[in-house]
C-alpha cells in the first residue's frame, strides 16, 4: 500500500520551487562607498551611483530663505539620528523645489564638523522615479539593514484618477506592519498640495455613498508628510535678484541694466518667473557672450 506521505512530499517540493520562481529577486546589495547619491532602479531591483549630481549651489536659490531653513534643520536633524519629518515640496514650477532638496544633501555633506560627530555617516540621496513608486517598499527594505542615513527623494510626485500607486506609498511611510526604517526620510516635489488633481477630488465627492470618507482617502496620502512646505510664484524683483545672482557667480561681464531689460523680456515671452526661467535666460545670455558656466547645473 502506497504511503499517502511519500507522494505528498515531492508535490510540496513542485510547489515550493514554483513560489521560488515567482517571488521578485531580492535586491543586490550596492556598494554604497561608491558615492553619496544614487537612482533606485525598480527592474531589475538595484542601486545605481551618481558620480556627478546635476544641482545648484545652495547660494543660488533666491527667494525660498524660510523654506531653505526649514528643510535644512529637518535633514541635519536627521543625519544626526534624531527625529525628523517627511517632506513635501509642493508649488509654483520651477521655483527650486527639487533643486534645495540636492543643495540641502550637499551642505548637509560638506559640513564637516557634523560628519565628524561619532556615529554621524555622509547622507546618501536616493532618487525614486514616479513610475517605480509601488517598489518603494522594496527600496526601504533595502536600506533598512544599511550602516547609512537615506534620504529618498521623488521628484514631480502626483497620482492621476485610476492610479491605485498612493496606496503603496501610505503603506510605506507609515502605514505599514514594519514602518518607515529609523535611517530613512522620504522628500518629495509636486505642483498639488495633496499630489492628486482636484477634479478627481471632486469626482470622488459627487459619487461616493460619504463623500468625506472618499475624499478622506486620497488627502490622507499628503498628511503622511509632516512638512509642507510651499513655494508660489515669485514677483519681479526675486525674479531679477535671481538673473543677478547667477550672473555674479559665474563672472559674466555685461551691462546690467541691459540684462535686466532683456531678462524681463525673456520672462514676458514665456509668460512666467520663476527660477527655473532665470537659469534658462542665462544660459542664453552666457551662450551670446561666450561665457562657459563652469560647473553649472540646471
Amino acid at each position: 500500500m502506497t504511503d499517502p506521505q511519500s507522494d505528498l512530499i515531492p508535490l510540496l517540493a513542485r510547489i515550493a520551487d514554483s513560489l521560488d520562481r515567482l517571488a521578485p529577486p531580492l535586491p543586490p546589495q550596492a556598494d554604497l562607498d561608491a558615492a553619496n547619491a544614487f537612482v533606485w532602479r525598480a527592474s531589475p531591483p538595484g542601486l545605481q551611483p551618481v558620480a556627478t549630481v546635476n544641482r545648484v549651489d545652495m547660494v543660488l536659490l533666491k527667494g525660498i530663505d524660510r523654506a531653505r531653513d526649514i528643510l535644512i534643520e529637518n535633514t541635519e536633524r536627521f543625519a544626526r539620528g534624531l527625529p525628523a519629518n517627511n517632506a513635501l515640496l509642493w508649488g509654483a514650477r520651477g521655483m527650486g523645489k527639487s533643486s534645495l532638496i540636492k543643495a540641502a544633501h550637499a551642505t548637509i555633506n560638506a559640513d564637516r564638523a557634523l560628519m565628524e560627530e561619532d556615529g554621524v555617516f555622509p547622507l546618501k540621496l536616493v532618487e525614486i522615479h514616479r513610475e517605480d513608486i509601488e517598489s518603494l517598499p522594496a527600496l526601504m527594505g533595502l536600506a533598512r539593514t544599511a550602516p547609512y542615513r537615506f534620504v529618498i527623494f521623488c521628484d514631480d510626485l502626483s497620482f492621476d484618477f485610476d492610479d491605485t500607486s498612493y496606496k503603496s506609498l501610505k503603506a510605506a511611510l507609515e502605514g505599514g506592519i514594519e514602518g518607515r526604517p529609523d535611517n530613512t526620510l522620504f522628500y518629495a516635489t509636486s505642483n498639488r498640495r495633496h499630489l492628486l488633481p482636484r477634479d478627481m477630488m471632486e469626482n470622488e465627492r459627487s459619487t461616493a455613498i460619504n463623500p468625506s470618507e472618499a475624499v478622506e482617502e486620497k488627502v490622507s496620502l499628503s498628511d503622511r508628510f509632516g512638512l509642507w512646505l510651499g513655494f508660489h510664484k515669485c514677483s519681479q524683483d526675486d525674479y531679477l535678484d535671481m538673473v543677478r545672482g547667477y550672473a555674479d557667480h559665474f563672472g559674466i561681464d555685461t551691462d546690467r541694466e541691459q540684462m535686466v531689460r532683456d531678462a524681463l523680456e525673456w520672462s514676458t515671452t514665456r509668460g512666467s518667473r520663476s527660477g527655473r526661467v532665470a537659469w534658462q535666460f542665462i544660459q542664453d545670455l552666457a551662450g551670446r557672450l561666450g561665457v562657459p558656466l563652469t560647473g553649472a547645473g540646471g
